[in-house]
């Protein structure tokens, strides 16, 4: 007898090595994602450009990282004291412009050279809406709290976001190695701001999109997170308390499935480690002055040491 509608991945030919390098951007649920891939000591950078939503931002993203092209101040504007990238989240804005700048267009570089030998891209989509900031004419990404009066709101048409995903798997095919896998997935996250039948709205249009792009697409994969969340995980001990965000368990589940079907057995046994050895790091002791506390941080190096010589990056470089 059943009683939970299960999703599953399909299980891939290419699966994710110990020593493969990790792309991400998107929505908060590419960080989870990327969260939990180094907290297993694999390669990752995440969301270079902080959190975004909507595919055109996604992709306005990616064209900078593509052509290594760096922000200006003719690209910011002045709000309250602070300097500030409608194209990026406001942890980087800045109360200096060169500031603002810096951190910026650091992490365009640095993302530039970590996708010129990535061997997977995972990007999380999370809505079709999209403002536009009325005094510059612009598309953009984050509104950081300006008066609405100064935006307009509008779901992006089926070409713009078509559009968008096929720029976006042109760039990075051109930057990245030969063979780099695309995954593609949309967030599980409800925007109950936009109305509970509007972010139905948005979302469909986001999937449906993106299917037809994908279909006629090579090394470009739909990841069922979406559906995995509304449908086998369809519960609300699965949400945390604001019933919107899924809780550290269902993200957990969702890693578990993905890894089920996309890690190696060396990369598997490597994460799940290292999974271990953070959490025992993590504990902490009444008394450090024990031998029984010496005797566990000598074994724990003594197994760090060994996880060291399966890869040639560096891993547990914090501990």
């Amino acid at each position: 007898m059943k009683f939970r509608t299960e999703v599953h991945f399909n299980e891939v030919a290419e699966k994710i090595q110990t020593e493969d390098r990790i792309f991400s951007i998107g929505s908060c649920f590419s960080t989870e994602m990327s969260t939990l891939l180094k907290r297993g000591q694999l390669k990752t950078l995440n969301n270079p450009f902080g959190t975004i939503f909507n595919p055109y931002s996604v992709n306005t993203a990616l064209r900078r990282i593509h052509s290594s092209s760096f922000y200006t101040e003719e690209d910011l504007i002045a709000y309250q004291d602070q300097f500030i990238s409608l194209d990026h989240h406001s942890g980087f804005n800045s109360e200096y412009v060169h500031k603002t700048l810096e951190k910026i267009n650091s992490n365009i570089e640095k993302s530039n050279l970590f996708l010129q030998s990535a061997n997977w891209v995972l990007i999380t989509y999370g809505s079709s809406f999209i403002y536009e900031f009325l005094p510059k004419n612009k598309l953009v990404a984050n509104c950081h709290k300006i008066p609405d009066k100064f935006f307009s709101k509008r779901l992006l048409t089926p070409g713009e976001i078509r559009n968008s995903v096929r720029e976006t798997i042109s760039f990075l095919k051109d930057i990245c190695p030969e063979g780099v896998q695309l995954l593609f997935t949309v967030s599980p996250v409800r925007h109950t701001k936009d109305g509970m039948m509007e972010n139905q709205r948005s979302k469909s249009l986001l999937i449906s999109n993106l299917h037809d792009v994908l279909e006629e697409t090579e090394n470009c994969t739909y990841l069922p997170v979406y559906e995995m969340m509304m449908d086998d995980l369809r519960d609300y001990r699965f949400y945390k308390e604001d019933m919107i965000h899924p809780t550290q368990q269902a993200v957990n589940y969702i890693f578990e499935k993905f890894g089920n079907a996309y890690f190696s057995d060396e990369t598997m046994d490597f994460i799940e480690e290292n999974f271990k050895i953070m959490k025992a790091l993590e504990h902490r002791t009444s008394d450090d002055q024990s031998p029984k506390h010496h005797e566990f941080l000598e074994n724990l190096k003594g197994r760090i040491a060994l996880q060291q010589t399966k890869v040639k990056h560096k891993i547990f470089t914090e501990s």
